[in-house]
């Protein structure tokens, strides 16, 4: 991106390139950032007093506040407690965006100062999504300078080496850039941070998170599916061949024709049957896991409701294996972990059991066929497959207990 202006509208004066504008150039001191992405943008948290961005007055968390000052710098990534720390929203008017927002207003030091959105700026964040008007949240603003289409990796190469950042995009998910070109049709813009990047499935790789400086937040699929099959897969319970996954998903945001009302409603809807672009996420995971090449045969859906997600996985178990084995393993694996459950019995897991929550529940049943099993999983994609998994990698990165401003219980009925 270089040192492309950026201005936000309404702004004095142009903020020249992303080390000025979020105060990492040579006359502030080092600051302590949060970066994630918010849908197609970034959800920025940095320690600052309640005072404009350095080298950017007009881009203020107070308006009372005048003249520019710098930003507040510590040696450790650590929070202390009862420390605030300022948020903006990129990108704010998108579902995961929003959810973002919804997930802030109950953490007890994340709050949000600065909020952008092209289409609606302006606007109060409370008439764009009106259920979230009882939130002290600033106006919209638009970023008029910045063409933030498919470059997302190119902003993250700009900021700076002391920025946290965890990256909702698909930019740094998969490893090898070989395999990022041949599934998102381009060359990786930023391959040197493509091997820093750390996944960021919470439960499974948490100490790795606990000191990244750049975490690719996994996709909702590649969530709902990992978190079962990795431990039975580490374990070497279940075979590597003829893993089956049917996978079914809310309908998200977007323009698409497809996800009219008239187009999916009372029906399921495939898509990405020859491949979908978590495949390969999936399988890297998998792999990583079996220390071996895994292939998975993989169906994506999208079903005519709001938010959720549930994964069918249909596996063979190694010789000698139960079902059973397989519920105590994974039972054993999330014993403690307050958002992973086992479901009791033969329980089926809902999508309506998890609704606006950051669990992920999960139960196995075995299959008529001898020596396979089935795998429910089901999380809310808006949450534990996006927002809220953000937030909890966020709160491991900052040296906050990671459940924090996350204790939503699933709203039922």
């Amino acid at each position: 991106m270089g040192q492309r202006p950026l201005r936000l509208r309404g702004s004095r004066r142009t903020c020249m390139g992303w080390s000025t504008a979020l105060g990492g150039g040579a006359a502030a001191p080092a600051p302590k950032v949060v970066v994630t992405d918010a849908l197609s943008f970034f959800f920025l948290g940095f320690f600052l007093p309640a005072r404009p961005l350095h080298g950017c007055p007009s881009l203020r968390v107070r308006a009372s506040v005048s003249s520019p000052q710098k930003l507040y710098s510590s040696k450790t990534t650590q929070v202390k407690s009862g420390e605030e720390v300022q948020i903006a929203v990129l990108g704010a008017s998108g579902y995961t965006g929003a959810e973002i927002v919804r997930l802030m207003a109950n953490h007890p030091q994340f709050h949000i100062k600065v909020m952008t959105a092209d289409r609606k700026a302006s606007e109060q964040f409370g008439s764009v999504f009106p259920h979230l008007i009882t939130q002290d949240l600033p106006n919209l603003v638009a970023i008029k300078d910045a063409d933030f289409s498919n470059v997302d990796a190119e902003i993250i190469k700009g900021l700076p080496k002391q920025l946290k950042i965890v990256d909702l995009s698909a930019d740094f998910r998969l490893r090898d850039i070989n395999e990022y070109a041949e599934w998102y049709g381009h060359a990786h813009r930023a391959p040197e941070l493509q091997q820093e990047a750390v996944y960021g499935l919470t439960e499974v790789l948490r100490d790795e998170i606990r000191n990244a400086r750049l975490v690719a937040n996994p996709g909702c699929y590649p969530t709902s599916i990992q978190l079962p099959l990795v431990p039975l897969i580490k374990a070497k319970l279940i075979k590597l061949s003829n893993i089956i996954i049917d996978a079914k998903s809310g309908v998200r945001r977007g323009a698409k024709e497809a996800n009219l009302y008239t187009e999916i409603a009372e029906g399921i809807h495939a898509y990405g049957i020859k491949g979908h672009r978590h495949a390969p996420e999936i399988e890297q995971g998998l792999s990583e896991a079996a220390k071996s090449k895994v292939t998975i045969s993989f169906t994506p859906n999208l079903i005519c409701m709001k938010r959720g997600m549930q994964s069918t996985m249909f596996v063979e178990m190694a010789p000698g294996v139960t079902a059973g084995d397989l519920y105590q393993h994974l039972k054993s694996t999330y014993e403690g972990e307050e958002f992973v459950k086992l479901l009791h019995g033969s329980t089926v897991p809902h999508t309506r059991h998890v609704v606006g929550s950051n669990y992920c529940f999960m139960n196995v049943f075995e299959d008529r066929i001898p020596g396979r099993a089935i795998i429910i999983s089901v999380i809310d994609n808006l949450v534990k497959g996006a927002s809220g998994q953000a937030v909890q990698n966020l709160n491991l990165m900052m040296g906050l207990p990671e459940n924090r401003g996350l204790q939503y219980q699933p709203l039922f009925p």
